[in-house]
């Protein structure tokens, strides 16, 4: 994989220069209208796709090369005011996705319908979308998010017993994001002397995008009455620019089994970037969080032990170049006839940034599990995968 990652890295060398002089000639700009009274519609939209190679212990029907790939679309109603006021209406929609690629949020059809209120005393978001804590969440510098092996949005590594993406046992994921996108209502003040706070209440986990109009789903030890608590940080100091972010959740469980609990879930993190001159740029971060819910499942949370998640990352930015690194680590304390489950990544990336809308990355990722009870596909208590991928971003 090694190979592959060099080989893709030489070919975007000799083809980022020439892509360059094909793609930003041109760019495509948001779909923007007016719909009279001081309304505007704005159409955005964004797709990826990565082919992959990948080498993980053989199985029977096991494809360990081919494509995968998403897309969404997105689309607000906004009316600004004299006096600073702004109203908007927003949604998200995940309109393609296979096993291996999709959204944090169950790639459900709909990720996200929710009406934001902004003033000069902060905004209110209701409605289906993220949480407190993960919207102000910094976990660290990436090149490309979809394929960051800290809560990826693809993957290229497939359960042959299951035929879906084999990260879904335990996914790394360092920011708090109990909440999803379930409905909720947020508000967030001013950025003040480089300080903003935020808090979240989300009644149930349910999607019906109007908080209080669902209980969420019927199934034991469900999650309600989720209150999120978040702060972040930005400051520069001289060529310096450094940003924080603290995360905290907790909610009640409704229907409470023996050896489960309500919800606690709390994160930290951080990134400094270094401006050398005009051209280049270094940025390093990190990030950890802690929850007693089992692989961060919300449906499963222990009334002992946790789950621990950690990134720290890297990167070099040159002009249109990223160069970039990355290390996970986590770990889901088993109890109740669930194993402990541990898993190391490491992970490499070259960017090259075509124009406005489009990037082009080569990679190589390696991930490790383990698990103190029971064994995986390949019939041992650990596996060790990893792949080599090229993934175009395009987004709008």
């Amino acid at each position: 994989m090694k190979t592959h990652l060099l080989a893709g890295a030489a070919w975007i060398a000799c083809a980022g220069p020439a892509l360059a002089l094909d793609f930003s000639a041109w760019s495509v700009s948001p779909y923007q209208t007016d719909l009279g009274e001081d309304l505007q519609l704005k159409v955005r939209g964004s797709a990826n796709g990565s082919f992959y190679t990948a080498g993980q212990p053989d199985a029977a029907g096991l494809d360990q090369s081919g494509a995968t790939g998403a897309a969404s679309l997105a689309a607000s109603i906004e009316r600004d005011y004299d006096s600073g006021l702004a109203l908007s209406l927003r949604s998200v929609f995940e309109v393609y996705h296979d096993r291996l690629s999709g959204d944090n949020y169950g790639s459900d059809f709909v990720q996200k319908v929710y009406a934001a209120m902004q003033t000069g005393l902060g905004r209110v978001e209701v409605g289906e979308t993220d949480g407190a804590a993960y919207a102000l969440a910094a976990t660290g510098p990436v090149v490309e998010g979809d394929v960051s092996i800290d809560n990826p949005n693809a993957t290229f590594f497939r359960d042959p017993s299951t035929g879906r993406a084999f990260i879904n046992v335990f996914t790394l994921n360092s920011a708090t994001e109990a909440s999803l996108n379930y409905a909720k209502i947020s508000y967030y003040t001013p950025r003040l002397f480089g300080l903003e706070l935020a808090g979240s209440f989300t009644p149930s986990e349910g999607k019906d995008v109007v908080p209080f109009l669902s209980n969420g789903p019927q199934v034991p030890d469900r999650q309600k009455s989720l209150w999120e608590l978040a702060a972040s940080y930005t400051g520069d100091f001289g060529p310096v620019s450094l940003g924080l972010s603290g995360g905290w959740s907790v909610g009640y469980d409704d229907i409470k089994t023996p050896g489960h609990a309500g919800l606690t879930d709390w994160s930290l993190g951080g990134e400094a970037d270094y401006t050398l001159n005009d051209d280049w740029k270094l940025a390093l971060g990190g990030a950890w969080r802690h929850s007693n819910a089992y692989a961060f499942d919300l449906n499963d949370v222990f009334d002992q032990g946790g789950t621990t998640s950690a990134h720290l990352s890297a990167t070099v930015t040159n002009g249109p170049w990223i160069v970039g690194g990355e290390l996970g680590d986590g770990t889901a304390d088993g109890k109740l006839g669930a194993p402990t489950i541990g898993v190391h990544g490491a992970s490499a990336t070259v960017g090259y940034v075509l124009n406005s809308n489009l990037q082009l990355n080569v990679g190589w990722q390696r991930l490790h599990y383990s698990r103190n009870a029971g064994t995986f596909y390949n019939g041992l208590p650990r596996i060790g995968m990893d792949a080599g991928f090229l993934h175009l971003q395009f987004q709008v």
